[in-house]
């Protein structure tokens, strides 16, 4: 999951999360990044297929932005625990 520059989340599926970000800020892709750049990851996980990994990300795009910053913050917890 990237947040753009407006706050605003973007979902998507990729084999390589930091290569597509890097795209997606030299503005190759989704128009909404691309008119939202800066983008940054602040989220993903990994799936055992494609298959998988894409009905995931329709679920995902479903959500409401309160259950995604939700997620998102606790990502965030488990790659920066507090001391």
């Amino acid at each position: 999951m990237l947040q753009c520059s407006d706050g605003t989340f973007y979902v998507g599926a990729t084999k390589d999360p930091v290569a597509r970000t890097k795209r997606h800020n030299l503005g190759v892709g989704a128009r909404h990044t691309a008119m939202r750049l800066p983008v940054r990851l602040v989220w993903q996980e990994e799936h055992a297929s494609e298959l998988l990994a894409r009905g995931r990300e329709a679920e995902l795009k479903g959500w409401r932005r309160e259950k995604k910053l939700e997620l998102v913050a606790k990502f965030q917890r488990e790659i920066h625990p507090s001391p």
